[in-house]
């Protein structure tokens, strides 16, 4: 066990012994629920992102990284289609399903939709019964992926999940087109988002960023890996924020970007989405975008909100703010090609800058940012050996990163902690993409 565990994690001693300690802990609680016989131990990483945010639903580019906070899924094949899942944390009760084509959904924000999810759109893809397992999800902290900051834990169980259920029925379901699948299976729970979360767990390689394409040519995504600096550390800092349901603010962002779309069909009626605005010039089109938009005024231009959000939680606002929307996501874009070619050429100078410009556009023209999550961005950009900072994952809450020379890494984290009331951070090391680690008999 101990070297999978270097083999996933790295060598380092107290990463190595936190790790095996929580395997030996999960395991002996699957035993305690389960009872003795074979289990598979899966493993799916929270990611954050370098830079490249509210863009891939809008098939744009992005640049995350996988963490080494995880959520680890242990899991038993059963004879039968009832899926038995557990949790080692305390506020998630235990779940009970049988897998099929259309299994009723838990109420918004419960988190067996992320299960259930794959399960019926596995069963429909297939056409065909499927094994159920026993499982026990480990995502308990400091190793475990922090719920709703901003990291992706939602979608590293989806993944583990995913991945678990595609083991146990033996089914040719892999990389690309695993997260492509994942990235649907979400939507079970309500939220209209991309694929980046899900490519992040499942092709990401240790030490390096994630580029993703979020628009596929002929049916696949380009994908590459872009090295981080070996001699700088990746500082998450965790506002301490939450929010119980984003669900609604997202969708509402899914739903202005797109009402852009629609309102620039109507002079350039071959456009998909705003990546195909790439190279012209903002100010050619700028009146093309509504400032707001009110309910009344998509109802007479014959729009159905239900149409630009395909049935997520409905937003929360009366009105949609559209320009300044659309700007953040055009602007984002370049500024991610333009991190890519700062980090192939070593210039860290400008990759800090695209980082605060990419946080003031996240703050400013999509309102994601909170008075914390500033704080922390400011602290960071002033702290010595700092590269860049930014706030990072969907926003309202959640974490900001700083991109930090390694001897400053730790010193940063702790200054976190004691200066910003609530807020923690702790230095994250780029994982490898998500999988099998091994099966054993208890």
């Amino acid at each position: 066990m101990r070297t999978i565990i270097q083999d996933v994690y790295g060598s380092e001693g107290h990463r190595v012994d936190g790790q095996a300690r929580r395997c030996q802990d999960a395991l002996a609680a699957f035993s305690a629920h389960y009872g003795p016989g074979p289990v598979s131990l899966f493993r799916a990483p929270g990611r954050v992102n370098l830079i490249g945010e509210h863009t891939d639903y809008s098939q744009g580019y992005v640049l995350p990284v996988a963490l080494d906070r995880d959520i680890l899924l242990l899991a038993r094949p059963r004879s039968d289609a009832q899926v038995r899942l557990a949790n080692m944390e305390a506020p998630y009760p235990e779940r009970a399903f049988a897998i099929g084509p259309a299994i009723p959904p838990q109420p918004l924000g419960d988190w067996g939709n992320y299960a259930q999810g794959p399960a019926e759109l596995l069963a429909r893809r297939t056409g065909r019964p499927l094994r159920g397992l026993d499982a026990l999800v480990c995502g308990r902290p400091p190793w475990g992926v922090p719920r709703g900051a901003g990291l992706s834990s939602s979608s590293a169980l989806t993944v583990a999940f995913a991945l678990a259920l595609v083991h146990v029925n033996e089914l040719p379901l892999a990389g690309a087109e695993l997260a492509v699948f994942c990235s649907q299976a979400e939507w079970y729970a309500g939220t209209r988002g991309g694929i980046m979360d899900q490519f992040a767990a499942l092709l990401s390689r240790r030490g390096h960023a994630l580029f993703v394409d979020c628009r596929p040519e002929h049916g696949r995504y380009h994908t590459a890996h872009a090295p981080l600096p070996s001699e700088h550390r990746l500082v998450v800092m965790d506002s301490g924020e939450r929010h119980r349901n984003t669900g609604p603010l997202f969708n509402q962002l899914v739903a202005e970007v797109r009402l852009g779309v629609r309102m620039l069909q109507e002079r350039y009626p071959g456009i998909r989405s705003l990546r195909d605005m790439e190279g012209m010039p903002w100010n050619e089109y700028v009146e093309d975008l509504p400032e707001c938009m009110s309910l009344a005024d998509l109802r007479e231009r014959g729009i159905a909100l239900d149409e630009l959000i395909e049935g997520g939680a409905p937003p929360q606002a009366d009105s949609l703010q559209v320009r300044r929307r659309c700007r953040h996501v055009i602007t984002e874009n370049a500024r991610v090609l333009a991190a890519v070619r700062a980090m192939q050429s070593g210039d860290l100078d400008t990759l800090g800058r695209l980082m605060a410009a990419a946080h003031a556009s996240a703050r400013d023209d999509l309102a994601i940012s909170t008075p914390r999550l500033d704080a922390l961005v400011a602290l960071a950009s002033r702290f010595p050996g700092v590269v860049g900072a930014r706030l990072t994952g969907a926003g309202w809450g959640g974490c900001a990163i700083a991109l930090a020379h390694a001897p400053s890494a730790e010193e940063l984290a702790a200054q976190v902690a004691r200066s910003q009331p609530g807020a923690q951070a702790f230095v994250a090391h780029p994982a490898p993409a998500a999988g099998h680690l091994v099966t054993i008999n208890l």
